[in-house]
């Protein structure tokens, strides 16, 4: 048997860089048992590499556009243009023409085929391409047949498909391209049927598209289609559209656009019966694959052709559960402020750390909440905790609950329970009550916390290999009680608490709103707006020294700090850096992430921050900006008290007020304290880990440290302990990783695979308005900087920061910033606490504000109200 040429029949499962992706779905579906596939055969890539193995001009063209990127778009489309007239004019090898003749006479020579490309990166489960490269109908004849594989061949390089493998990191001399050529079916009807709903990605249920004619019509966008949902055997959804024009083939090769007439234009595509009997060829081909499908079918003389399937490789992997029952996942991403993939190290501590019903999916943790939603008494506070958090998350669970068909509603918790509960919440309001009439605590609970690092930095020294892990296991306990110390736990409950009281009475008193924030200015012990302010004193010991600065405008790698003394001011300079780093340097973008580049482990990532301060700040701006916030939440504070005086027991009230108020200005500082607390030993144990890792490359067990973070904790410890591995669990998990940096992870996922998404239900705002939830009163107008990734942040002063999320890392942007515009977040979310306490005025949990609004457009952000508008 020929490689140049296969029948659908002689594909074998391992052939994918042979016939591409579509050519092997194609080869595996004309065997599954009842299943009706046109009858056809590839054109290999063998064939297509033969057929340009000699041709030097191809392979020329070919390394310029490697060494292109996207935006060159103009010299892509050139050149482009110029592989393909090359791949047009090249001659078919004679033996290729040989085996296309063979095949086209065995299956018929006078019927016509459909002639089709399958690129070896196409249809592949985590990549569909779907699209990207030319189809062709109704091809009558050998000659027409032979002209269409090549056009088949030049549409590899296609402008679109050329940008479509940059985009997803494809090599343009590593992709090749198979011709399918496929007896063509002449269907009343056709369209495309999805085995998971690509709406909502409920995994149970089936999405059938259908319109008259060839498939074309409706692919092409020319109409629409109707569309039908089955769920469990039954059609639960139609949509009838109308239907005005289908594609159709003429005898004498090509197709026709032809006009439906007026009485069909509306009738059902597939009956009732046709629309279930597809459903259960769908569900067939999806349990063959083992994944959901989107398969393109055809139907001609009642008989339902399949044309093709493939993977659907939108769909967010449902979290694994052990059994068969109904599950409601909550994103953790949303709540830590850090959507992007963990890698499995990362996850496993925080894994470790945590005691919440965790479950992994597509690199990030969700938390499962079906419990939860199910007790009446535990889904008040669930939904109470959401609504501070992030309020689209609370509305997802709301939609659930409302739905009333996917939670079996449990009886509130036992009388017994119920009384635990109460003997709890007293204890919690006596811990409140004793913090109230002892400010000192916050000091306290921090000097605690330092003392115990300290602790752990010198005890874990003395250890290594097996005895490193055990040492590990045993310090997250004690992280855990810290974490979960109800002391801790109710000294910034008590400020969030007063926070809610002063935004709520105020508001009714005196026509106020918000008026927590203003006070939350400038508080004492905010270890991570300090650290935005601290960076500005490194900013003011560099100021003075021309030499150092034009020295670090051009530093390009991390050994900078080294080079620093030779320059007049540079051991001042080093001195400040490393001060810094030796209290921050263990943060950076994703922290929750132990996987994740250290500030110590990349410190160049601080320089343009500490220039981006040089440039748009006086000296001594940190010691200005803290006492004008502490002066403004002051004056607030007397404003507001002296108003209450004139009310109806004003006295009263004001005394109330002020208590409040003192709980705000002693307590919200320490709500960033603990993460900072869990960031610090995680880069300790980070660090001790590392230096196992040197070890297992040392004897050869993995090529670097770095893929240690490919591995849970478990099985890094087994690792170290036996000195094996097998490394292809590394690959493996690598490749994955790349798939889920490019998944968008759902705020809300069921285990039916459904993403419910929330919505913000305001009245009465400009028609124009962006929507998302008001955090930092204020409004301001200004210059919007889209930034993605901290390391690429140029902000001038007066810009108003939008982006994905932000951690405590990028709190050293927050002083150049006059406003902030997320995507994720909530009230008591970083970005929140941090722009409150900065005087920022901030809109977070913006859907697509990262798309929707443009770098360096002109915004307004209303932090009042929760709206922000293009001007």
């Amino acid at each position: 048997m020929s490689s140049l040429v296969l029948g659908f029949q002689e594909i074998e499962n391992t052939q994918l860089l042979l016939v591409g992706g579509k050519g092997l779905n194609l080869g595996k579906l004309s065997r599954i048992q009842g299943i009706q596939v046109p009858e056809g055969f590839c054109v290999t890539t063998e064939a297509y590499q033969k057929a340009l193995e000699q041709n030097e001009a191809f392979y020329g063209l070919l390394d310029q556009l490697t060494k292109l990127k996207v935006k060159n778009r103009n010299q892509i489309g050139e050149i482009s243009r110029k592989i393909r007239k090359i791949i047009m004019e090249v001659e078919i090898p004679s033996d290729v023409v040989k085996e296309v003749t063979h095949y086209f006479s065995k299956f018929g020579e006078k019927h016509a085929y459909a002639v089709r490309s399958s690129a070896t990166a196409e249809d592949l489960p985590h990549a569909s391409f779907a699209g990207q490269q030319d189809t062709y109908l109704n091809i009558l004849g050998l000659d027409a047949i032979l002209q269409h594989i090549s056009k088949c061949w030049a549409s590899l390089f296609t402008d679109r498909a050329v940008i479509y493998r940059m985009q997803n990191g494809f090599d343009h001399s590593q992709v090749y391209l198979s011709v399918i050529v496929q007896r063509m079916v002449f269907p009343q009807t056709s369209g495309i049927l999805f085995t998971a709903d690509p709406i909502t990605s409920n995994r149970k249920l089936l999405s059938i598209d259908a319109s008259f004619g060839l498939g074309e019509a409706l692919v092409s966008g020319l109409v629409s289609p109707d569309c039908y949902k089955v769920r469990d055997d039954k059609i639960v959804d139609k949509m009838i559209a109308t239907k005005k024009l289908a594609i159709h083939g003429l005898e004498e090769g090509g197709t026709e656009t032809k006009q439906i007439e007026h009485d069909k234009q509306k009738n059902q595509t597939l009956p009732d019966q046709q629309i279930l009997q597809l459903a259960r060829i769908g569900r067939q081909i999806e349990a063959y694959f083992g994944y959901p499908q989107d398969i393109e079918w055809c139907l001609g003389d009642d008989t339902f052709s399949i044309l093709q399937s493939r993977p659907i490789t939108t769909l967010y992997p449902i979290p694994e559960a052990n059994d068969q029952e109904n599950h409601v996942y909550v994103s953790v991403g949303h709540q830590q402020m850090m959507t992007d993939s963990m890698k499995p190290l990362g996850l496993s501590f925080f894994l470790l750390t945590t005691n919440a019903p965790m479950r992994k999916a597509g690199g990030r943790l969700f938390v499962d909440v079906t419990h939860m939603l199910s007790s009446p008494d535990s889904r008040k506070m669930l939904l109470g905790a959401m609504g501070q958090h992030d309020p689209l998350t609370k509305d997802a669970l709301i939609t659930i609950i409302e739905r009333g068909d996917f939670l079996e509603a449990l009886p509130n918790e036992k009388q017994e329970q119920s009384s635990g509960k109460s003997n709890k919440s007293v204890s919690s309001t006596d811990s409140r009550a004793q913090i109230e009439n002892d400010p000192t605590i916050v000091s306290d609970l921090i000097m605690r916390s330092q003392t115990s690092i300290e602790e752990l930095k010198q005890n874990i020294q003395t250890k290594s290999g097996s005895d490193v892990f055990d040492f590990i296991m045993e310090d997250i306990q004690i992280l855990k009680k810290i974490l979960f110390d109800p002391q801790s736990t109710a000294v910034f409950m008590a400020a969030m608490d007063a926070s809610s009281w002063i935004n709520e009475n105020m508001n009714e008193w005196l026509g106020e709103k918000n008026a927590a924030d203003t006070i939350s200015q400038s508080v004492p012990h905010n270890i991570t707006s300090e650290m935005g302010l601290e960076l500005l004193d490194v900013a003011d010991v560099i100021r003075p020294y021309p030499e150092v600065i034009d020295y670090l405008q051009h530093v390009k790698d991390d050994n900078f700090l080294d080079e620093l003394a030779k320059f007049d001011g540079g051991q001042e300079t080093q001195e400040a850096i490393y001060a810094y780093l030796s209290k921050y340097g263990m943060r950076c973008a994703g922290e929750i992430d132990l996987t994740k580049t250290r500030w110590s482990e990349k410190p160049i990532t601080l320089i343009p921050l500490i220039l981006g301060n040089i440039k748009n700040f006086e000296p001594n701006a940190s010691n200005r900006k803290f006492e004008q916030g502490r002066r403004v939440a002051l004056k607030k504070e007397q404003e507001i008290l002296d108003r209450l005086k004139q009310l109806p027991d004003g006295e009263l009230k004001a005394k109330e007020t002020k208590r409040k108020i003192d709980l705000i200005r002693n307590y919200s500082g320490y709500r960033e304290y603990p993460k900072y607390g869990m960031v610090n030993r995680y880069f300790v144990y980070k660090q001790a880990l590392l230096k196992e890792a040197e070890q297992l490359v040392q004897a050869g067990v993995i090529h670097e440290k770095e893929d240690i973070y490919y591995l849970s904790f478990e099985e890094l410890h087994e690792t170290v302990r036996t000195n094996k591995l097998d490394y292809q669990i590394i690959s493996k998990r690598k490749d994955e990783y790349k798939i889920y940096e490019k998944l968008t992870p759902p705020r809300v996922i069921t285990s039916d695979g459904e993403i419910i998404v929330g919505e913000y239900k305001r009245e009465n705002l400009p028609a124009e308005a962006i929507v998302g939830l008001p955090v930092s009163s204020g409004v301001i107008e200004g210059r919007a900087r889209v930034i993605l990734n901290m390391e690429d942040a140029v902000i001038e002063d007066g810009d108003i920061l939008v982006t994905s999320f932000t951690d405590p890392s990028w709190t050293p942007l927050f002083v150049s910033i006059k406003g902030l515009v997320t995507e994720v977040g909530g009230l008591m979310t970083h970005g929140a606490v941090i722009a409150r306490e900065y005087g920022l005025p901030a809109v977070v949990g913006v859907d697509n504000a990262t798309k929707l609004i443009k770098d360096k457009q002109r915004i307004r952000v209303h932090g009042t109200e929760g709206y922000i508008e293009i001007v």
